[in-house]
């Protein structure tokens, strides 16, 4: 599929049969109640990037069509298939009943650094709130959870480049 342009993006909605033409990773991306509308804009620009199955948006969030989603997003929520879901425990659920391979990227005892994480696919990423990150609820409920080092005096990453850190690191796998 040839790519459009941001500006062509905001304007102009998909058909039906263009959305289906793009290729699908085997990957969905959860949203754990992300409050910031531009995180969330650029969470959908990363899961078309990144060409994932689904985009789950969880809990008390704003969800599209909401005009800074749709300007960080430029225009690619209407490309990425999306649901909205009152909790992100129900959709972990569901995906596991599907063998989807739950991973959450949080701080944790019992999290693995991510160079040392070797994914099974279908696999959906779990991110979390900008504050209080994947709650703790969502974390005793995933296969796994992991991380990557921190080497300066800040011990957290926004909430799209820890996804995108991660989510790159997934297609990897993907590619052979």
């Amino acid at each position: 599929m040839n790519r459009l342009k941001p500006d062509t993006l905001r304007k102009t909605p998909p058909t039906t049969e263009q959305v289906e033409k793009i290729k699908r990773n085997p990957l969905y991306l959860v949203l754990d109640t992300i409050t910031d509308t531009y995180n969330t804009g650029s969470l959908f620009r990363l899961a078309d990037a990144l060409g994932v199955t689904k985009m789950f948006l969880c809990g008390n969030m704003e969800y599209p069509p909401a005009s800074r989603i749709h300007k960080a997003a430029v225009g690619t929520e209407n490309w990425v298939p999306w649901e909205k879901a009152e909790t992100t425990l129900e959709v972990i659920k569901r995906l596991q009943a599907q063998g989807v391979q739950v991973i959450a990227v949080e701080q944790d005892k019992r999290s693995v650094q991510l160079k040392d994480f070797k994914p099974t696919f279908p696999t959906a990423l779990v991110v979390g709130n900008e504050t209080t990150g994947v709650s703790r609820q969502v974390l005793d409920k995933v296969d796994v959870i992991v991380e990557f080092p921190m080497y300066g005096i800040n011990n957290s990453f926004n909430v799209w480049g820890s996804a995108a850190i991660v989510g790159y690191r997934l297609t990897e796998y993907l590619e052979g």
